[in-house]
This record gives C-alpha cells, structure tokens and sequence, in this order.
C-alpha cells in the first residue's frame, strides 16, 4: 500500500477535515476531483453541511470517472454530485462533467487547462477497482491521463471515462475512502500489495486512506 492508512470511527467527518485542510494550506491547483458511490455520496452530504459559497467559488470541480450515461441518470457520478451538493455546486468556479461523447483527450485537455490536480477523492469496490479502473482493464497500462474504459470481467455495468494511474499520481493529494465490510477482502489485498486490485497501485504526492474498523476487520501486524 502506498500511503498513509488511517482508522477513523467516522469518514465523512475526516473526509471534510481532509478536503478543508488541503485546501486551506496548499498554494498548488485548486481543482477537485470527485467521485461516485454510496460512500462518496455520504462524504459529499458532509462536505455539503460543512462548507458555502466562499469555498466552492475557489475550486475547479472535475471528476475522477463516469459512467457512459445520461448526466440525469440515477447511475451518473454527476448526478450523485449535484444531488449531494445542491446549489452549492452551481457556486463553483467552474464546473467540468465527463462526457464520455467527448472523447478522452477532451478532457485531458481540459485537466491540463485547469494546472492539475489537487484533491482527487477515490473510492474502493469490493473487486478491488477504483476510479473506473478495473482488474484487468486496458486502462491500467495507458499512458495518458483520461481512458474510456469499460470492466473486462462485466462486474460493472456501463461503459467508463476514467482518470489513469498516471493522472492520479500527479494529484497534490489522494484521498481513499473506505467504508464497510464488504470492502474488508479488498482493502485487504490492497495492504498487501497485491496489483491484481487496481487501487493498490494508486500513488500521488500525498495519499491517505480513511477506513473504518467493518472495512479494516482485524488490526494490522505490528
């Protein structure tokens, strides 16, 4: 694993102090990299509670992945964003959705018209992918920083626009969150540096994973 591995009794709550921190203290891109998932839905509810206009009109918000889908769809990580920030959202200084339409050097393009990234917030699936990188997927050796992508084994439905390796490791600073136990098994692989789970090659100037104990199980060795 690479990074910082954190047991916190609530990741919402160390999510914010995470984002709000970085943000606060970093001179580097102000550009936030969001996520999809019932995880990242409940960490963006926080954020929400926690935070106005003033921060929002700051940050570039961009995405991490999508699905191939309509931005209403109930699977769309866009659609999870708005309905979890509300108006918020509209506060940001700019605001740039994956349209998977437009092709992934599109977006590439638009990553680097932004400077970088500085916050890229990430999940963890219990087949051990993050972002929309998935165990065996082609996108796991692209050279770029964007990937169209869909899951080699059909775990995962819809075709994906997805942030890279490479792309991610250029983040100021990683975020993983991490809940429960039906990630325990894949959370597991990661911590032992098992690389048939995508997220244990997940790197960046800074990383840390915020798990809790369902999602932890058993304390790691001394």
């Amino acid at each position: 694993m690479k990074g910082d591995l954190v047991l916190v009794e609530d990741v919402t709550a160390e999510f914010c102090t995470a984002v709000l921190d970085h943000f606060e203290t970093s001179k580097g891109p102000r550009v936030f990299a969001l996520s999809g998932g019932a995880t990242a839905q409940r960490c963006y509810e926080r954020l929400a509670s926690c935070t106005g206009t003033d921060f929002w009109s700051a940050l570039d918000v961009v995405w991490g992945d999508e699905r191939c889908v309509p931005p209403d769809d109930m699977d769309s990580n866009f659609a999870l964003a708005t309905s979890a920030f509300g108006n918020l959202l509209e506060s940001a200084r700019s605001v740039h959705p994956m349209y998977c339409e437009d092709g992934a050097d599109s977006y590439s393009a638009t990553l680097t018209s932004l400077g970088g990234l500085g916050v890229v917030h990430l999940g963890l699936g219990p087949d051990g992918h993050t972002a929309s990188l998935f165990p065996g997927s082609d996108a796991l050796n692209s050279t770029g920083n964007v990937a169209l992508n869909h899951d080699p084994l059909g775990r995962n439905a819809h075709a994906r626009m997805t942030l890279t390796l490479r792309a991610i490791a250029q983040a100021e600073l990683v975020i993983v969150t991490v809940e429960g136990s039906s990630k325990r098994e894949a959370l597991r692989r990661v911590i032992d540096g098992d690389f048939s789970a995508p997220a244990a090659q997940v790197d960046g100037k800074r990383v840390i994973w915020l798990v809790d104990s369902l999602a932890l199980g058993s304390p790691l060795p001394r």
